[in-house]
């Protein structure tokens, strides 16, 4: 009977062993969403409409670039923390080419729009809000440009499902509540209080949630881009053509003189000139190889290298054996990310302005190593700063008088009620985009922009960007990223993708600013390191640092602060303490972020979508 009964308790440890040990599938835990799986296609975003807009170009024979622009045409339609005068970036796998190619369709500073401008107006950096916060749009063009080269179907079958949502749709609750929360702002620009504030005068004067929502005005635009390619067609213009006739008519024509006249009237910079100059660029990503995988980004006008740079510092470690979300673990992910973040906010900024930056140097795996070495494994750095890329690409860096000063924080309010602010900022939504086809295309984009509350200009019904806050007026803060007009902020926007022998592995964003690579990284090594599915990787609790400067308001930072999971175990905050964190909790951590793995042993597609807010997918 003893030896039964120690045999049982043997049993009972090695369970209770395995529940803190390994990661939860191996513990075949359910996840709070079922993962979808597709043969065909499958569609996921911000919003549960949104992906319906995906899955209804879908099935009228699109290819995931068609569905990927109506999913972006809807969500900014429905002001998913973005609208259409936001901006839009994205990294396409093309199957015929084999090759992974980059969009950026983010806007630029307009006339007027130095450095001098700003500090004449008492600013340390240029406003969150208003239309000085606009830079010129990009997702209208974003869109066009990616359907025109890539898409299969019409312009007209693609933003249909937007015309038909700015007719008129029933607004959800995030949206609803996020105008009444605002009103006090819209109420300063008069197109926006016309198209927001539906109950003017009354106790609540945004729309209630489940209320028809409609927008004339931009239902009015998007019509007159649909009237633009068919005149075009009608004239024997190819279905590319037609579709860069809307593009005209948005940049050059009608709509530009009214977006410009109607930002010029509230007292934005936006010209008609900085509309027709601006253009969309199709490049190439950059890239590094984790454990036999090659993980894609765009490059430094967005914040996405920074988690290529993790990654390579991180290959140093042997993080399985740390095991997952230990205190030893959760300390040496916060410090790679920490060392990574510390070279964005001084050397990523737009590629198309001088000076340029060492990408090269940034990505060397030598360099990483070097950078890995600095990492204390028993204390947080909170002085840690930007590194010296430059001599890993054999050059001399011209900013070292620049770096010596880097760092010096002014005295910041510190309240609590500033530090939940500063949070809400720091990793404020947005919304992403992931869509996938039996073809072989495969979309993964993260626009933002141009969220409530936002100045909409004029009769145009596009809501301006407010990214303009990016940028500094000091190149002592960055000399990369200081404002220019025709230059691009660096925006905090990163979509990615992950190639495994020559074919796609995952396609993964998330919405939530200067916390979207942080969380990205870990989902990412869930999958690679500790074999989760998608799905649960999407759900498992993230860990942000906020020791990085943030890209919005102030570009304040907070060393050693941290933010865990409420879940995660009291002997683990111990440890993070005595390492030197301050420790703020949420119930949920993991995103949202919505992400398709490719599953070649079955031929399928899995989709994931965290549990962590509104999103949602459809497959088939």
């Amino acid at each position: 009977m003893r030896s039964t009964s120690k045999i049982k308790v043997t049993l009972s440890v090695l369970a209770l062993l395995a529940a803190f040990s390994f990661p939860t599938s191996l513990n075949a835990q359910r996840t709070a969403k079922p993962p979808l799986h597709g043969k065909n296609w499958m569609a996921i975003t911000g919003k549960p409409l949104a992906a319906t807009a995906g899955a209804i170009i879908f099935q009228k024979g699109g290819n995931a670039v068609d569905a990927a622009c109506a999913m972006i045409a809807a969500t900014s339609t429905m002001w998913d923390t973005l609208g259409w005068g936001g901006e839009t970036q994205a990294l396409i796998y093309n199957p015929h080419t084999k090759k992974v190619i980059g969009i950026n369709a983010l806007g630029v500073a307009p006339t007027g729009a130095t450095a001098e401008f700003f500090k004449k107006k008492n600013m340390k950096h240029p406003p969150e809000h208003g239309p000085l916060a606009a830079v010129t749009p990009g997702t209208p063009g974003g869109i066009l440009v990616m359907l025109a080269e890539f898409g299969k179907l019409s312009l007209a079958d693609v933003i249909a499902p937007a015309i038909q949502m700015a007719e008129g749709y029933p607004i959800e609750a995030q949206a609803a509540d996020a105008i009444e929360r605002e009103k006090n702002r819209i109420k300063q620009w008069p197109y926006s209080r016309q198209v927001f504030l539906t109950h003017a005068g009354e106790k609540r004067e945004a729309p209630e949630a489940g209320e028809i929502f409609r927008q004339t005005d931009l239902a009015d635009t998007l019509k007159k881009l649909v009237e633009s390619e068919r005149q075009a067609l009608s004239k024997g213009k190819s279905r590319k053509e037609a579709i860069y006739a809307a593009y005209d008519r948005f940049y050059k024509g009608d709509i530009a003189r009214e977006l410009a006249r109607g930002t010029q009237e509230q007292g934005g910079l936006i010209t008609t000139e900085d509309l027709a100059r601006w253009k969309v660029h199709i490049e190439e990503p950059v890239k590094t190889n984790y454990r036999g995988i090659d993980v894609y980004k765009l490059t430094t006008w967005v914040q996405s290298p920074v988690m290529l740079q993790a990654l390579n510092i991180l290959e140093n470690f042997d993080l399985k054996s740390m095991g997952y979300n230990s205190a030893r673990y959760i300390h040496t992910i916060y410090q790679a990310m920490n060392l990574a973040f510390a070279d964005r906010d001084f050397y990523y900024g737009d590629p198309y302005f001088p000076p340029a930056e060492p990408i090269k140097g940034l990505l060397s795996k030598d360099y990483s190593r070097e950078r890995a070495k600095l990492i204390n494994p028993d204390r947080n750095d909170p002085t840690i700063g930007p590194g010296d890329p430059y001599p890993f690409q054999n050059e001399t860096n011209p900013f070292t008088h620049l770096l010596k000063g880097w760092g010096k924080q002014e005295t910041q309010d510190r309240s609590p009620q500033n530090d939940r602010e500063f949070e809400e900022s720091f990793y404020g939504g947005t919304t992403s985009v992931e869509a996938a086809d039996a073809e072989g295309w495969v979309v993964s984009v993260t626009p933002s922009g141009g969220w409530i509350p936002a100045v909409i200009a004029g009769r145009t019904g596009i809501g301006l960007s407010q990214r303009m806050q990016s940028f500094v007026l000091d190149e002592a803060e960055n000399p990369f990223n200081v404002i220019e007009p025709g230059k691009r902020p660096r925006a905090t926007l990163t979509p990615t993708l992950a190639m495994k022998d020559g074919l796609p592995y995952l396609a993964f964003a998330v919405q939530g600013g200067d916390s979207q690579d942080q969380n990205l990284l870990q989902f990412f090594l869930n999958i690679v390191e500790f074999g989760m599915t998608v799905q649960e990787s999407t759900e498992a609790p993230n860990i942000n640092s906020f020791q990085m400067r943030n890209s919005f308001g102030a570009h304040e930072t907070r060393p050693g602060r941290l933010l865990l999971a409420a879940s995660v175990p009291a002997w683990v905050q111990k440890e993070l303490r005595r390492m030197g964190y301050t420790l703020v909790f949420e119930e949920r951590t993991s995103g949202p972020i919505n992400a398709i793995f490719f599953d070649r042993k079955h031929g399928t597609m899995w989709g994931g979508s965290s549990h962590n807010g509104e999103d949602y997918g459809i497959a088939w």
